[in-house]
């Protein structure tokens, strides 16, 4: 059975209370950063930086945001341009006061398989879902560690527990990603930042809509955010979610290599 529960260990960062926190989430313009957007308004009324490349999408985010009773700040750049984001770190603060939690959001899938091997894709999927959580990052921690103070969460996937067909370039990109924010928590909870690492399953989201391939458990978008902001509310160290498909991903990274190989070669395209 997975572990839920934070361990003892890092029981002493204290869950969310600041009265509307200020949030910068990447990724905010569609999907999981746009629903999650939503929800931290509803739930803790938050003053949310918005930050995707497309300005149009994110200023209908802003609409819902407000909506549902939060503030919204749009910053329209690209995750993977570390001045610009650095620079999107510093309006917020300008607009809104110290950072309270930095959400890592931003991410892409594309499928690729051995016989059609691409640098270009390797490089775009490892520069969006791992530098670009870098980049924000980067621009968060050093002052997170001079306050004493903080959170950070990463979006990463449970494609990171183990490397699957046609999906090397995302599930290594996660698996990074994941390896981080580990090694990062490590250091920074001893002094007061917390770090969450959420690992989705499948969630509905346009991303998803382009697969052809079977997707059990499928996790609605509502439903989705509602868990993250739950789990980012209380600061547990891990999101991971449902529960049977990491089940079932856990037991297949647990697996002999020889068996694991075996298995997903006779399991279907």
């Amino acid at each position: 059975m997975v572990r839920k529960d934070t361990p003892p260990a890092l029981c002493y960062l204290p869950a969310m209370s600041t009265q509307h926190p200020v949030i910068v989430l990447t990724g905010a313009s569609s999907g999981i950063g746009a629903a999650l957007a939503v929800e931290l308004a509803r739930s803790e009324g938050a003053r949310i930086a918005l930050l995707a490349r497309r300005a149009e999408l994110l200023e209908e985010v802003a609409i819902e945001v407000r909506k549902a009773g939060g503030e919204a700040l749009v910053l329209s750049c690209d995750v993977v341009d570390e001045a610009a984001v650095a620079q999107a770190v510093e309006q917020t603060r300008a607009t809104f006061g110290a950072v309270d939690l930095a959400i890592a959001n931003a991410g892409v899938g594309l499928a690729m398989g051995a016989n059609d091997l691409s640098y270009s894709i390797i490089k775009k999927v490892m520069d969006i879902n791992y530098l670009g959580a870098a980049t924000l990052l980067a621009a968060v921690v050093p002052t997170m560690l001079a306050e004493g103070r903080g959170h950070i969460a990463v979006v990463s996937s449970i494609a990171s527990y183990r490397g699957l067909r046609r999906s090397g370039p995302y599930c290594a990109s996660k698996a990074a990603l994941s390896t981080l924010v580990e090694a990062l928590r490590l250091e920074l909870a001893p002094q007061g930042v917390a770090v969450t690492a959420i690992h989705p399953g499948f969630v509905k989201t346009p991303m998803t809509d382009k697969n052809r391939f079977p997707m059990p458990f499928m996790v609605p978008l509502p439903k989705a955010a509602r868990i993250i902001a739950r789990g980012l509310a209380a600061r547990k160290r891990e999101i991971n979610f449902p529960w049977p498909m990491v089940t079932l991903v856990k037991l297949l990274s647990w697996l002999p290599g020889w068996l694991f190989d075996r298995l997903m070669q006779r399991s279907p395209k």
